[in-house]
Formats: structure tokens, sequence, C-alpha cells
């Protein structure tokens, strides 16, 4: 069913440096459609019977995963906190992104959330959007890129930081020669976090390419790398379906390399509480989705903006067996 598209003001973004500050959720009155004049932007809702805008979410997450469903679940809440219509589509290949974000300009949406596992793939569709007027705020993966395709802010975490990271952890518990195992080919992000882990690890650090749409063939795969180099000692996995397909890889292959993994859900927490899992990098999906739309709702409303030039960062945080057990009731909630 259409309905008339409320009239929007895009700003310019403020000066480099500018900080919008996001104090308070929320987005129409109690009356619903549009906040009462006496309310400031983003003052909390009662109801919301009318959406006052749309935005649209394009991630680079097939239709199912688990990280991918608690980026919409943010980005859904945060859409009924803040009175905007929330539409969300999600695919791997960087045409069919293309094409979903060259859909949502066609429908003059008021706000776009890109990710960009390939840059370059959806380069031109993020350009189109933006020379629309559409504000643009990317997620996830692509912050090299995002200024420069002319995003306003990205929200998500440095993968190469947070690769280095799990690669000191890795190197404190003792691994020499780690498998770095990537699920999507051409993934500049998980390339990123290998990278990272490679260069702080301090020994050797070797890239396995699975495919993450068939899990067990990705666990056969690091079973049989294992197998046949029983000097791996480390496997670090970059989703967290992946994680849990390494731990019973290794047990399979008969090999006592420890395994962490990026990415969390409530079966990589039981592995970190039980030690199956050394522990987990949380990019905190559900901020991801969360706060963009958040963002650009204050943007078109009442010209915030965010970062001030440096991404929002949402990771990377740790999860070990000291702090597993207070996420593990989100994690079975499907919010961690």
């Amino acid at each position: 069913m259409s309905r008339p598209r409320p009239t929007v003001r895009r700003p310019r973004l403020l000066a480099a440096g500018a900080l919008g500050a996001v104090l308070v959720l929320g987005g129409c009155s109690s009356q619903g459609g549009a906040a009462a004049e006496e309310e400031a932007p983003g003052a909390a809702a009662t109801s919301c019977e009318e959406p006052t805008g749309t935005i649209a979410v394009v991630s680079h997450g097939k239709q199912g995963d688990t990280f991918w469903d608690i980026v919409k679940k943010g980005a859904e809440a945060a859409g009924a906190a803040q009175c905007v219509e929330v539409t969300y589509q999600g695919s791997g290949d960087p045409n069919e992104q293309s094409q979903a974000i060259d859909s949502a300009v066609a429908q003059e949406v008021d706000g776009l959330v890109v990710s960009m596992a390939n840059p370059d793939g959806v380069r031109d569709a993020v350009e189109a959007a933006v020379g629309a007027g559409i504000p643009v705020i990317t997620i996830n993966s692509g912050e090299a890129q995002s200024a420069e395709f002319g995003a306003l802010a990205h929200v998500g975490q440095s993968e190469r930081t947070a690769g280095e990271g799990a690669g000191s952890q890795l190197a404190d518990a003792g691994v020499t020669n780690l498998l770095c195992v990537i699920h999507e080919a051409g993934n500049v992000g998980l390339e990123d976090r290998c990278a990272g882990a490679a260069e702080t690890l301090g020994g050797t650090a070797t890239n396995l390419q699975v495919n993450v749409s068939n899990l067990a063939e990705a666990e056969a795969t690091i079973t049989s790398t294992l197998q046949a180099d029983p000097s791996i000692d480390g496997v670090l996995t970059l989703n967290n379906g992946v994680g849990t397909a390494a731990v019973t890889a290794v047990e399979s292959a008969g090999s006592e390399a420890q395994v962490a993994t990026f990415d969390v859900d409530a079966d990589v927490i039981s592995a970190v509480q039980d030690g199956s899992l050394l522990f987990a990098v949380d990019q905190q999906p559900y901020l991801q989705g969360y706060l963009p739309v958040v963002a650009l709702n204050l943007y078109t409303t009442n010209g915030n903006t965010i970062g001030g030039g440096a991404p929002i960062l949402t990771g990377p945080g740790f999860v070990t067996q000291d702090n597993a057990d207070a996420v593990a009731e989100y994690a079975a909630a499907g919010t961690r």
C-alpha cells in the first residue's frame, strides 16, 4: 500500500569535527504520525500509528545468517522506537546489493544503511544514492571507503584492529601456527582480520577458504587441513557458525589446536563457557543495526551528525570464560 512520502529537509553534512548527540530514543507523538511541536527530535514515543519516514537497510548478509538476523532485529527495534519504517534486504552478491540500493533510491527513501563487503561492487549505487540527496550510513564492512563514497558515517568495528587483538590473545595462549578461516571470498573485512591476526601472532599464519553456506563442507575442509598438518596449534574462524564447526573439526582430526572465533550466538557462548572455544570477538551486530537508524532519523529531523569523521566503533569486545555468563542471556534472546 502506498503512502504519501513525508517532507524531509536533508541538511548538508556539518563541518568535520561536529559530533551530533544521540540522546533519547523515540520519534513520534502519542497521537501517532509526526512528532508534536513541543517535543524535541528523538523524544520518547508512546505510540506510533503511522511511520514518519522510511529507512532502507541493504546488507551483504544472506537471509537466515544468524549474525545478520541480529543486525535486522536491531534496525527494526530502532525503527519502532523512532517511528520510522525500516525495510531490510540482504544478499552476498554485490550486483544484487546494487539493485536493492537502486530500488531504494527509486522509492525515495529517507535514509539508507549499507554494508560494503565488496566496496567496488556497490560504489556506483552508493554514490548514486548520495547524489540523489539520500543520506547514507555504512555499517560492518567498507570503513575505509565510507567517506570517499559520500556516506555520513560508518558504524562497526575496525577489522584490522579486531584481528590484531585476536592475534595477541592467541599468542598469549601459546599459539604459534595459526589457521585463519575465511568464509566469504572477496570480503575485504575478513582479509583484514586475518592480516591483523598474522601481524600480532608472532608465528606462522595461513589462510583457509571455506563456504559459509555449507558448514558441513567447511567442517570437513578444516578437519582435513588439520590432519594434513599436525603442527597447526590454533584455528581462528571469522563467523560464529564456522566457529562451532571448527570445534567439531578439531575433535574429528584428533588435533589439540585451540579455537577462537569472531561473532557470538548461544552455541558460541556455550562453547566459550565449557572451554571448547578460547574466546569470541564480539562486534555487537545489534548495535550495527540500531545505531544507524537512530542516527539517520536524527539527521533528517534535526541535522545531527555522528562520528566527526571517525567511525562509530561497536567493537571489538572479547567474550571469554570470565565474562561469558553475563552475555549468555542476551545471546539466547538473539540480540548478542
